[in-house]
């Protein structure tokens, strides 16, 4: 299935996952871009599953992701990075840029969304929207008209909404303004993960 506009980054439909058999199962799917995010792992671990993953996507349309290790990512050639704010307060964001990485940032208040603009992030992640069983989150389910708040105080950024979001409040998201939706569990808790996927893709044409 073509995806309708491959130059939007983020695309509409943003997965995260943890694992390579996930990025080259989405890859496999024509999933524009996927974020890879394993938590835990020392510099040699992270540089070889970015390695890795880069050859999974490699000759593809989808782009990688990486989250958190910006050393590794810079060092195997990514492309793109995505932090979050305690990531940020460590991180180099003149090496990321100097080596040419896109940087996404997550936030969940407006303390961390101005410390995030003062970054000036290729796109800005706002959650958890709905509550989410995946992580503890120290901060209370946003909701929908916070969406709208956001995107007008991030003006052309493109604003990724995440955290409990299932396909069925895809186009009320959409509406309120979201320019991407990011998605873990309803794709990898998801009975029949191909299925919902292609949903998904078919649900981002439907909205564009």
């Amino acid at each position: 299935m073509p995806y309708p506009d491959r130059s939007a980054y983020p695309d509409r439909f943003y997965p995260v996952v943890d694992t390579l058999d996930w990025v080259r199962r989405l890859t496999g799917l024509g999933v524009g871009t996927v974020q890879l995010r394993a938590k835990d792992l020392n510099d040699g671990e992270s540089l070889q599953l970015v390695s890795d993953a880069l050859q999974i996507v490699k000759d593809t349309p989808t782009r990688l992701v990486v989250n958190d290790y910006w050393r590794a990512a810079i060092v195997a050639g990514a492309k793109h990075v995505h932090l979050g704010q305690e990531d940020l307060t460590t991180a180099d964001v003149h090496e990321i840029r100097k080596a040419g990485l896109t940087l996404g940032l997550s936030t969940h208040d407006d303390a961390e969304l101005d410390t995030a603009l003062a970054a000036e992030p290729d796109y800005v992640a706002l959650g958890p929207i709905f509550f989410t069983t995946l992580k503890s989150m120290r901060f209370a389910p946003q909701g929908i008209p916070k969406i709208a708040e956001w995107k007008k105080r991030v003006g052309n950024i493109p604003l990724v909404a995440i955290g409990g979001i299932k396909l069925e409040q895809a186009a009320e998201i959409f509406d309120a303004g979201a320019d991407s939706i990011a998605v873990v569990s309803d794709v990898t808790q998801n009975p029949d993960p191909d299925a919902r996927v292609k949903a998904w893709l078919e649900q981002v044409i439907e909205t564009a």
